[in-house]
């Protein structure tokens, strides 16, 4: 319990609190220290991952997975690995650098496509929960 709820609580008074950055990175599984390390200000990891939404990255590599196109599944892992470690989202982050590997040009493939297809669907599934947790946190939940 935060201060403020126990604050309320003592005083028999009600209030809404908006999650914080921190309680976002509980829920959504992400490492909030990393974020901080990285972006130095909550005021821009507020703005980043309230971007992460818009920017593409989770559809560009589905799309690039129901292609089965070896140079998009690459940049398209590539970006999402880049902005989810800048974000302190290490397990997606890790997760699309698998992919990442998979597709670096020059190295010889491990993967089946459709070994492929189901990492790159776990990994959606990781980056929806995530997105769902954004929309909570600026709903203010």
């Amino acid at each position: 319990m935060r201060k403020e709820q126990a604050l309320c609580l003592l005083f028999g008074e009600t209030q809404e609190l908006k999650m914080t950055l921190e309680e976002l990175y509980k829920e959504i599984g992400g490492n909030y220290e990393q974020a901080q390390r990285v972006m130095k200000m909550d005021k821009l990891i507020d703005r980043y991952i309230k971007k992460l939404k818009s920017s593409g990255v989770g559809e560009r590599l589905s799309a690039a997975a129901d292609a089965m196109d070896p140079a998009m599944l690459f940049e398209s892992a590539h970006a999402m690995k880049g902005v989810c470690a800048n974000l302190g989202l290490d397990s997606l982050a890790s997760a699309a650098e698998e992919i990442c590997e998979e597709f670096r040009p020059g190295k010889e493939r491990k993967f089946s496509d459709d070994e492929v297809r189901e990492k790159t669907a776990e990994i959606r599934k990781m980056f929806d929960k995530t997105i769902e947790g954004i929309a909570k946190y600026e709903a203010g939940a």
